[in-house]
């Protein structure tokens, strides 16, 4: 009788026990931890954090992290943390917690206007974990270069601009496969054909479409412009194109981000392959990132007999298009006397 009552009492015991450590688990798991005035932020934790890494990355954000590590251990089926982006909202417990550090967010990517391949992969490194180095690594590696018919001065022509959707914590060989997905998806047979036809690659016309775009802003302007630099090209003359001396200018100043608002005649004696005032036909590479109108501009474009053209004075970041150099002169001098007298350099 002795021995079952003290059964029954280590059962009370042990029953009470549990019951005690079940509600402070729960308490401990399902009570808020976070320690952030905002409604919500994201955390990234990057590859091969250590278990410190993690602490200093969430402690700012949790109230008690050794309280929440302790959870996180005994009840998570993965015992260590998950490297990537992930949302925390104000008010969450540490169970709440634990599932949003299982949740990677997807990161979205954007990027535009980009003059160089390594103002690219800047630009794409700030938004996701792999660094500038080795995502200019794969862009460039020979075998995929020559495996598409690019080269290390086309290469920029095989990424289009626009917003994409990664992991933060991707890796660079499989942000350039999906952005090369996207490039086989828009060179599609009605392009190929069109490019055929004008007689370019796909890499050519997006070098031509550069050109168009910095030459001019206005999209409804662009088949236009398009559409004389095609009629020099098929002349035989230089392309004589003021963007391609700027970017001259830029490259052997190896300075990107100067703003050069007016092109001089000493200037267009620059010695670049780029420089299209000494160069015949098209440049070896893009003078930048043409967007989706520039390409289809260049695919698509307005058929006339204009060969010159110059910025117009009368209707701003619009051009004056001329079928000679008689007329062509009149223009070029009305606007140079325009920038003259509003002093611009």
């Amino acid at each position: 009788m002795k021995l079952k009552n003290i059964a029954s009492i280590i059962l009370i015991v042990v029953m009470c026990g549990l019951l005690i450590y079940g509600y402070n688990l729960y308490t401990k798991t399902f009570t808020s931890n976070t320690n952030f005035s905002e409604r919500e932020v994201y955390v990234t934790i990057p590859s091969n954090s250590t278990h410190e890494d993690v602490r200093e990355i969430l402690s700012p954000y949790i109230k008690n992290f050794d309280e929440f590590d302790k959870v996180f251990h005994e009840i998570s089926y993965n015992k260590s943390y998950f490297p990537g982006r992930f949302l925390l909202k104000n008010g969450m417990s540490n169970y709440d917690l634990m599932q949003a550090l299982k949740l990677n967010i997807p990161v979205k990517v954007t990027f535009n206007n980009q003059e160089t391949i390594e103002k690219l992969v800047s630009r794409i490194s700030s938004q996701i974990e792999p660094d500038s180095i080795s995502l200019l690594e794969v862009f460039l590696d020979p075998e995929f270069l020559k495996e598409n018919n690019l080269t290390k001065e086309n290469a920029l022509s095989m990424f289009l601009p626009n917003t994409y959707e990664f992991y933060w914590n991707t890796t660079p060989l499989r942000v350039r496969n999906q952005l090369h997905k996207e490039y086989t998806k828009f060179w599609n047979e009605e392009r190929k054909t069109k490019a055929k036809k004008l007689g370019l690659t796909p890499a050519e016309v997006s070098v031509l479409a550069s050109i168009v775009q910095k030459e001019t802003a206005k999209v409804d302007e662009r088949p236009k412009v398009a559409g004389t630099y095609l009629n020099r090209l098929k002349s035989g003359m230089l392309l004589q194109a003021d963007p391609t001396v700027v970017y001259s200018k830029k490259l052997l100043t190896n300075d990107f981000d100067q703003i050069i608002k007016r092109v001089y005649l000493k200037d267009l004696k620059l010695d670049s392959p780029y420089n299209t005032y000494i160069y015949k036909g098209l440049p070896p590479g893009n003078i930048a990132m043409p967007d989706i109108t520039s390409i289809d501009a260049v695919l698509n474009p307005e058929e006339h007999n204009y060969i010159y053209f110059c910025a117009s004075v009368d209707r701003m970041g619009y051009h004056e298009f001329a079928e000679n150099l008689s007329e062509h002169n009149k223009n070029r001098d009305k606007y140079t006397s325009w920038l003259t007298k509003n002093n611009i350099e």
